[in-house]
C-alpha cells in the first residue's frame, strides 16, 4: 500500500517529475536553501560579536540531525549520495555542490576566527572547514542510524572544537 500526502496526487507528482532523481534533487535543493537560511538565523547574532562561540551557543555548529528539518535533510542527502552509486542520472547531477558551499561557508567564518584572534594562525580555515563538515556528516548519520544519541554527538564536536579553537 502506498503513503500518500493529502492533497497530493502520484499524477501530478509525475506531471513534474519525470524521474525519482528528479524530484529527490528538487527536494533536497528546497532543504538545503531552508538548512542555510536556519545556519543564517543562528550566525547572525554571533557574526555581531566577533569572539569566540562556546558550544552551548546557538552559534556553534551542529550535526545533523538534531530537530525534524535537520534530520528530514540528512536524510534525503544521505539517500542521494546512495542512490547516485547506481543511478547515472543522478551521479550527472550537481547535489553534492551543497556540502561545497557549505566548506565555503565554514571556512569563510573561521578565517574570521582566525583574523579576530580565536583559532590558530597556524590553522588553515579551508582543511578545517572540510574536517568540520565531514565530522559533522559522520555524526549526523551516526545519531540517524541509533549508534548515538543527539548529546553525544554534541560531545563529540565539542571536543574537536575546543580543540580547534584552543591557543597557546
Amino acid at each position: 500500500m502506498e503513503s500518500r500526502s493529502p492533497g497530493v496526487s502520484v499524477r501530478l507528482v509525475q506531471y513534474y517529475f519525470e524521474t525519482k532523481a528528479q524530484l529527490m534533487l528538487v527536494a533536497l535543493r528546497h532543504l538545503e536553501q531552508q538548512s542555510h537560511e536556519r545556519w543564517a538565523a543562528r550566525l547572525a547574532p554571533c557574526r555581531a560579536r566577533r569572539h569566540r562561540v562556546p558550544l552551548s551557543s546557538p552559534c556553534s555548529p551542529r550535526p545533523s540531525p538534531t530537530d525534524e528539518a535537520s534530520r528530514a535533510f540528512h536524510v534525503l542527502w544521505t539517500s542521494c549520495a546512495m542512490l547516485a552509486m547506481t543511478d547515472p542520472e543522478l551521479a550527472a547531477e550537481s547535489f553534492a555542490e551543497g556540502p561545497q558551499r557549505l566548506e565555503v561557508r565554514l571556512a569563510d567564518l573561521l578565517r574570521q576566527a582566525q583574523t579576530d584572534g580565536a583559532l590558530d594562525a597556524c590553522a588553515d580555515p579551508s582543511v578545517e572547514s572540510v574536517r568540520l563538515l565531514a565530522l559533522s556528516h559522520g555524526l549526523g548519520t551516526s545519531v540517524l542510524v541509533g549508534r548515538r544519541s543527539p548529546e553525544s554527538a554534541m560531545e563529540a564536536l565539542g571536543y574537536h572544537l575546543e580543540r580547534l579553537f584552543c591557543r597557546t
